[in-house]
Formats: structure tokens, C-alpha cells, sequence
């Protein structure tokens, strides 16, 4: 979350005169995230996420990601679910910006993930990927494989900014991703961004997972994949094996892994390393002026793409 986009007042209270949630009592501007202006919204009814949808999320793309969290709250996911207003609509605009508002959830995320954590977003997360099956929808993932070359594109110039040597290294990686990718694996509507950020605590409760505005039609795999990345990693940058075991194992119980898909994770993970890395690098290049976000250092994920790189299966990951 963050804010690119600041609100008026007037603007704010004509917007939300037009839902039958009373009236405005407080806004204020979220600054975690990169994608969207977000604002915690409290009103005399209770308190809302409002979300202005800036120029990285296609406008087209928007029904689905209502759709789906409207989709997974109706099959027993805590997710947010889109308030629609009297004309029935969810979706608006403000602004000068397609925006939404969603329902809060409590909780809390956790700076420091443990191996409980872990263990509750693998179980969450399957249960998300069968909640999701019967969805309707589609939305071909932008930022997989096919989108990479052309994200390393927009910032291979600049790349030895960050550091020495970077742009040839990602080239080279992108070769060999390009090269290994699997097909064939089980595919559905996956999260594509389910960061400790994106996951509510309540004690020993996971009370909500958040921010689906990268969800997309993926491998199911590639979605755990990118949970490793996000979850299973240090401060000091090493592989928290215990953390990664626990994860898998909540997983497999609710939804089964095949010899395929566990064959694939080493490659998987190496390319969540890889879209990360490529994301953080353009923003981290491309930083708009004034804007009230925090960047995301990308070199964080080259250590990860080499550990990825260095992995010559599944046992890594702790898999028997």
C-alpha cells in the first residue's frame, strides 16, 4: 500500500455519501506498498479500506480482483470484501482514479515471521487455491516468464547503479529461466503477492490475507514458490529450512503436491526470486518524485535468486 494520490476533503465526502456507510470521521494515507494510493477510512459505521488504483493496475483488470475477493470471502477465506454502493456498484472513481472501498480487517502483520506463521499461511493458502477453483474469472499473470525480458528491459541501463555487475548477472539468469521454466503443472487462481505485508494476525490466528491486486491464473506451485521467498528467509539472508517444512506440510495437507510440482520448486522459486528482484529494481530506479512510499532494497532478492540457483531439488526446501 502507499499513497501517490492525495484526496480533497470535498472530493472524499461526495464519494462517500454515495455508499450507506454514514459519514466521514477520519482518512488517513497508508505508506506500505508500491501499487495503489491507500487510505484507512473511518466512518460512523466502523472503518474501511479506500483504494485509489494508480497507472500499474489496468483499469480493465479491476473486476476480477473485486470479483475474486468477493469470490473468497463468499467461500471462507478472510479476505476484504468490496462495498458496493447504492447503485450496486463497487467499483468508482475519484480523483481522476478508478477507486474502490473494501472492509477493514483486524490484525496485526508480523515483522518478524515464525515458524508458526509459516506453518498457517501454507494451510491459508491452499485452502485459498480450492476456494478459488469454481471463480469464473481469468487474468493471464503479467509479471511470470513471458513478462520478465521486458521488465529487465526498462531498467538493464541503469542496473549497474545499484550494483557492479547486476545487469549482466540478470541477463544470464533470464536465459536460464527462460530455458528450465516447467509446463504442464496444475494451474488456477493464485495470490501472486502473499507477502508477511499481506497476512493479518490475531494471536494465533491468521484473521485476514490482503492486497489481491497481483492475483492472476498461475501454477498453483508457483504461488508456494513465492510464499518461500517471502516467508522462509532471514535477516541475515539465510534459508530458515524449519520454516519452509512447515509451510509445505500445512499445504500438502489441504491440497496435495505432485512428483511434478515438488520437482519444479527449486526453478519456481528461482523465478519468484527473479520477479521480485526485477519489480524492486524498476521502482527502486524509477521512484516517483515526493511520492509517500517506501522502497524495497532488490538486492535482498539476488541473494535469494543465487541461493534458488544454487538448489538441486526439493530436499533443500525440507522435503523428504
Amino acid at each position: 500500500m502507499a499513497v501517490y494520490t492525495e484526496v480533497p476533503d470535498g472530493e472524499l465526502e461526495a464519494f462517500v455519501a454515495e455508499y450507506d456507510i454514514g459519514q466521514v470521521v477520519s482518512c488517513k494515507g497508508i505508506a506500505e506498498g508500491v501499487e495503489n494510493s491507500n487510505y484507512l477510512l473511518r466512518t460512523t459505521t466502523g472503518s474501511y479500506i479506500l483504494t485509489l488504483y494508480e497507472k500499474r493496475v489496468a483499469r480493465a483488470d479491476l473486476p476480477f480482483f473485486l470479483g475474486l475477493m468477493e469470490h473468497l470471502a463468499a467461500n471462507g477465506i478472510a479476505c476484504p470484501t468490496p462495498i458496493r454502493a447504492r447503485d450496486g456498484e463497487a467499483l468508482r472513481e475519484l480523483c481522476g482514479r478508478p477507486a474502490a472501498i473494501v472492509s477493514f480487517l483486524e490484525g496485526m502483520w508480523p515483522r518478524r515471521p515464525t515458524p508458526r506463521h509459516c506453518q498457517l499461511v501454507g494451510e491459508t493458502l491452499a485452502r485459498m487455491h480450492i476456494a478459488g477453483a469454481d471463480f469464473p474469472g481469468r487474468r493471464a499473470n503479467d509479471l511470470s516468464l513471458a513478462g520478465w525480458r521486458k521488465l529487465f528491459a526498462a531498467s538493464a541501463d541503469r542496473a549497474d547503479e545499484v550494483r557492479p555487475g547486476l545487469a549482466e548477472e540478470l541477463a544470464a539468469e533470464l536465459e536460464v529461466l527462460e530455458a528450465g521454466w516447467p509446463t504442464g503443472l496444475e494451474t488456477g487462481v493464485i495470490h501472486a503477492d502473499l507477502f508477511p505485508d499481506n497476512v493479518f494476525f490475531l494471536g494465533d490466528r491468521l484473521s485476514g490475507i490482503i492486497d489481491f491486486y497481483f492475483a492472476c491464473n498461475d501454477f498453483f506451485a508457483y504461488d508456494l514458490a513465492i510464499c518461500l521467498n517471502a516467508w522462509c528467509f532471514e535477516p541475515d539472508g539465510s534459508f530458515n529450512v524449519t520454516k519452509a517444512r512447515l509451510m509445505l506440510a500445512a499445504y500438502r495437507k489441504v491440497r496435495s503436491l505432485s512428483a511434478a510440482e515438488l520437482g519444479a520448486l527449486p526453478m519456481l522459486a528461482r523465478g519468484g526470486a527473479m520477479r521480485f528482484l526485477l519489480t524492486r529494481l524498476y521502482d527502486w530506479l524509477h521512484h516517483p518524485p515526493g511520492a509517500f512510499v517506501k522502497r524495497k532494497d532488490p538486492l535482498e532478492y539476488l541473494h535469494k535468486l543465487r541461493f534458488h540457483g544454487g538448489v538441486r531439488g526439493p530436499g533443500a526446501y525440507g522435503l523428504d
